[in-house]
């Protein structure tokens, strides 16, 4: 049997996971050194919404959806909302290498939603593999400073990866139909008008004087995992589909946790190592009863 060698592909694929991995420790950094959450998130979106409405429009001249698929983008412009909101808050109260464990739970909401919606019947495997990674979190939680502790951030980082499971799971149909760089930019755009108006406040108040490495680490959220990763996880996606594709997006917890363990100097202690080993096996547990594509960039 000869082995396939590693392609472009592949580095595209592993370069896209490292971006969004990565995007959890600098935005506890960002966060820590001056910005505050919505508007962090607000002026994010928006850097990142202008930048992909300006390539989508180049590549396609087009924005237009069809009348019967505007409420699924409506929708999905609604979750990319509310996740935004759990995702910064989340990574605002919580340690960064417990928002990256707990985020790894992401597939199996996918399959709830799945099932929930008809797409799917899921089997018992299933069922156990969402167990054991539910229980993994409750290691992670309380591993991370009790339940009385981050238990706010610990919740709302596992509300981000519901709310991602939802928006999964809703564009599916409509990526069906259109590309998914027109999908984006629209859903981008959307999400960003109520992201707009619920931190217009914490916008307007915001001081800007923040360090050199504040500033980098922001354009670093804006470029790397809302622009590049967008072209590059998509582009893969044509070439070689979404299932092979999945298989990388699985080690995102993974190395978001190595790199806040390295950046941050963050640490995890036995409960929370027993919590991601159970949230892994879920995972892989998970991967084995079936192939999920991960329909879109990260955070």
């Amino acid at each position: 049997m000869v082995k396939r060698a590693p392609s472009a592909v592949d580095g595209m694929l592993l370069g896209t996971v490292l971006l969004w991995a990565l995007n959890i420790t600098v935005t506890k950094y960002v966060l820590d050194h001056g910005f505050r959450p919505l508007a962090y998130a607000t002026i994010r979106y928006f850097a990142a919404t202008a930048l992909f409405w300006c390539f989508t429009y180049a590549r396609e001249r087009s924005f237009r959806v069809a009348r019967r698929d505007v409420p699924l983008v409506l929708l999905a412009a609604l979750l990319i909302f509310v996740n935004q909101l759990g995702f910064v808050y989340g990574v605002d109260d919580s340690p960064a290498s417990t928002v990256a464990l707990i985020l790894g739970t992401t597939p199996i909401f996918i399959g709830i939603y799945s099932t929930l919606g008809g797409f799917e019947r899921l089997q018992r495997s299933f069922w156990a593999a969402a167990l054991l990674s539910f229980v993994g979190v409750g290691f992670v939680a309380w591993g991370s400073g009790g339940f009385s502790g981050n238990v706010t951030g610990d919740v709302l980082a596992l509300f981000t990866a519901a709310s991602w499971g939802g928006y999964s799971v809703t564009v599916a149909p409509l990526l069906r139909r259109y590309s998914p760089f027109r999908i984006s930019a629209l859903v981008l755009a959307l999400g960003w008008v109520p992201l707009a108006i619920a931190g217009v406040g914490q916008t307007a108040h915001q001081s800007y004087h923040f360090s050199a490495g504040a500033w980098l680490g922001f354009a670093y959220a804006v470029v790397g995992p809302l622009f590049l990763t967008n072209i590059l996880w998509f582009t893969a996606i044509d070439r070689v589909g979404p299932s092979r594709a999945s298989l990388f997006a699985n080690l995102q917890p993974f190395f978001a946790v190595i790199f806040a363990l390295i950046i941050l100097g963050e640490h995890l202690d036995g409960y929370e190592l027993v919590g991601a080993v159970a949230i892994f096996a879920g995972i892989a547990l998970e991967r084995l009863r079936r192939r999920v594509p991960s329909l879109s960039a990260a955070d």
